[in-house]
């Protein structure tokens, strides 16, 4: 690998880090201020908000000025909202503010990949990336339950300024105050990202005129870049593989700590160590994928979303923890050996079809979307005295489902558009293309 990758690994890391340990400290700051359970719910729908909201805003934004600088000027919007949150916005909103700040981020972060590595070597990267987001995501999770137990925190609420009365005075403000300095070392790291040479594609001249503007000129090329996607013939089948993923599996975080809480009696720090265990899992499935998996064999995962969703349904039948964590590395496993190489390729035809930037937005939008609408759901569904174990069945009944139909509608691309199929995998085996 280049030596400009492994800074973007470093930022992304970092980065990453600070999201999911912020995630522990506001489900406890809204615990501890006696927020309703649909509320601590929803904070999972609600980082995904700026995610589908300005799809077409930041695909073209990441696109037009240098990946890193994107980064840098993201990262600084999640410390806004981290700073917010410490100091008395509702959590939810801060949170959004910090989501506002990821979807930013995350055009620039995969898509700084296609401009940086040929095609051969993204399955790998995304070994790499996916393998060092759940690293965050395990770390991150523990770090921010740790943050807020009593251990860590009586330590951090005795340290005081000299002459500042800073205002923190519980252990999930504790826990924010120490986690905007996670966010600067991000920062750092994206102030060291090379320029990666790709011309940049600037905003239309005559976007000047405010942002909602801004916003309406960019939706008809955002669409296109949209139904480009899903005509494709490998593009649909691995964003339709994406999105289902990162629908179920982003609200299965919160999922996870009220199972826990229900079935084995955890509370919050205890819970999110086994949110950790799934990206432990998740950690193993990607790093294996990328040594064993090519481009052109991505499409082979399917079957494993199946096994995926029949195994989510399975953790309601789960009391004991000696048999909860080697059964949620599994789950974990099977996850992260399925998204890496779909998402290798999703980029891959995305680049090709219409510039890394605005293909990683269109991605974004159908995950987050996803997300959306499933965290919406379940948070109403909480709200109406659901219990976790009926959302855990729910959740695995459309991973095995939409899995098979995925599967089905890949299988009726082979017999439809055979050559078609074909020339695509062709490009996906060369490098000249990319």
């Amino acid at each position: 690998m280049k030596r400009g990758f492994y800074t973007i690994m470093s930022a992304q890391f970092f980065s990453s880090l600070a999201d999911n340990a912020l995630f522990v400290a506001a489900v406890e700051l809204m615990r501890s201020n006696g927020a309703p359970e649909w509320q601590r719910a929803a904070l999972v729908p609600i980082f995904t908000i700026f995610y589908v909201a300005f799809a077409p805003l930041v695909g073209a934004f990441a696109d037009a000025l240098p990946k890193g600088k994107v980064m840098f000027i993201s990262n600084a919007i999640k410390v806004v909202g981290c700073v917010m949150m410490l100091f008395g916005s509702h959590p939810l909103f801060a949170y959004a503010i910090v989501g506002l700040g990821a979807a930013a981020y995350s055009p620039a972060k995969y898509g700084i990949l296609t401009e940086l590595l040929p095609a051969s070597q993204l399955v790998k990267a995304n070994g790499w990336i996916e393998g060092l987001t759940i690293a965050s995501i395990i770390l991150g999770i523990v770090l921010g339950g740790q943050l807020v137990g009593h251990t860590l925190s009586s330590h951090l609420l005795a340290f005081d300024f000299p002459f500042i009365d800073t205002g923190v005075e519980t252990p999930p403000e504790a826990a924010i105050a120490t986690l905007i300095l996670v966010y600067v070392v991000a920062a750092w790291f994206n102030t060291r990202i090379p320029d990666t040479g790709v011309e940049m594609r600037p905003l239309r001249a005559n976007l000047q005129y405010g942002f909602v503007r801004n916003m309406v000129a960019l939706l008809p090329d955002f669409w296109h870049c949209n139904s480009r996607l899903w005509r494709d013939k490998l593009g649909q089948i691995s964003l339709a593989t994406t999105t289902l993923f990162w629908g179920a599996g982003g609200n299965l975080k919160y999922i996870v700590l009220a199972w826990a809480s229900l079935a084995l009696g955890y509370n919050t720090a205890q819970a999110s160590s086994l949110t950790g265990v799934v990206a432990i899992g998740t950690a193993i499935g990607a790093v294996v994928a990328s040594v064993r998996m090519r481009l052109d064999m991505a499409t082979r995962v399917i079957p494993l979303g199946i096994g995926m969703g029949i195994l989510v349904m399975g953790m309601n039948f789960i009391g004991n923890i000696w048999v909860a964590v080697p059964f949620l590395i599994l789950l974990g496993g099977l996850g992260g050996f399925l998204v890496v190489p779909m998402n290798a390729l999703l980029q891959h035809r995305g680049h090709n079809l219409m510039g890394a930037g605005r293909s990683i937005a269109v991605q974004n939008f159908n995950e987050q979307a996803c997300i959306l609408i499933l965290g919406a759901f379940y948070s109403a569904c909480t709200g109406l005295g659901m219990s976790a174990y009926a959302a855990i069945t729910a959740f695995g009944v459309v991973v095995a489902g939409f899995m098979w139909l995925i599967k089905r509608w890949h299988q009726r691309n082979l017999r439809k558009y055979p050559e078609e199929v074909e020339h695509l995998l062709a490009i996906a085996r060369s490098d000249k293309h990319h």
